[in-house]
């Protein structure tokens, strides 16, 4: 009997998922490399094109349903979309820039994968920098084309809708960003990930599941209750992300054997 279990554990053992090694919390050696500063270019870059053609896709969407200049409330993308070009702009940047930074695009992304130990912390707060600047470009190049609709049609900034109280709006951030961090931590398709979540999420907040993506619009934009409201946008997606991380190493990966041993072995 102890033979079996023994064999078991070891077949376990063998088949189970192995992580790469943890990333060392700081590493000198990597602020001497081109590569790290190549990586903090491509997130800047990656989170401005998202920024500017989801913002875009937005305003234009309002424009499209105002009743002032239309009639038909199903013309324009409708949410879906919103959704599509969401998910849609997320699958080509992380295809793009995945060789190159790990094409995070997100705030959140980075907070989950540096508690998870795949970043380092110098690399994580680079890339948060990177990303909100970015978010901010992103922004102003669509308030400097179509100044206009962008202040008519409300910037794209994030902010909660009427009928949701505060705790609503939190809970909806929290869950979207967790099943957005949980899929870039596990091998599933990220931008199908991004299309799902706004298609629930839009109603409530506009879905934020960025803090980039929110601050960006924010800054921009300049309302008084896109700020009000900014504290979801972020307390949100950072509690999402740390729970999908402590989930991923704890439950699904071999952080999970390691601390609690194979299931077949006990059995």
């Amino acid at each position: 009997m102890a033979k079996d279990i023994e064999v078991a554990s070891h077949e376990y053992g063998a088949k189970d998922y192995q992580d790469p090694p943890p990333a060392n919390l700081f590493d000198a050696e990597e602020l001497t490399k081109w590569s790290f500063y190549r990586a903090i270019i491509a997130e800047f870059i990656a989170t401005l094109l998202f920024l500017y053609i989801t913002v875009l896709t937005v305003i234009g969407y309002k424009s499209q349903t105002d009743p002032i200049h239309s009639t038909d409330q199903c013309g324009g993308v409708g949410i879906l979309g919103i959704a599509w070009a969401f998910g849609g702009m997320i699958f080509v940047l992380v295809y793009c820039t995945a060789g190159i930074s790990g094409g995070h695009i997100n705030p959140a992304v980075t907070f989950g994968l540096f508690l998870a130990r795949k970043v380092t912390l110098p690399r994580a707060i680079m890339y948060m920098l990177a990303q909100c600047l970015g978010a901010v470009c992103g922004c102003g190049l669509v308030k400097a084309f179509q100044k206009t609709y962008y202040k008519n049609y409300g910037g794209g900034a994030n902010e909660l809708a009427d009928g949701y109280n505060k705790g609503t709006g939190l809970g909806a951030e929290i869950i979207g960003t967790f099943v957005l961090v949980y899929t870039v931590l596990a091998p599933l398709p990220i931008g199908f990930a991004v299309f799902m979540v706004h298609l629930a999420t839009i109603p409530i907040t506009g879905t934020g599941i960025n803090p980039a993506r929110s601050f960006g619009a924010a800054v921009i934009y300049g309302k008084e209750k896109a700020w009000d409201d900014q504290w979801i946008f972020w307390v949100g997606p950072m509690i999402g992300a740390a729970i999908a991380a402590v989930y991923h190493q704890f439950v699904l990966r071999a952080g999970a054997v390691k601390a609690f041993g194979s299931s077949r072995s006990n059995a």
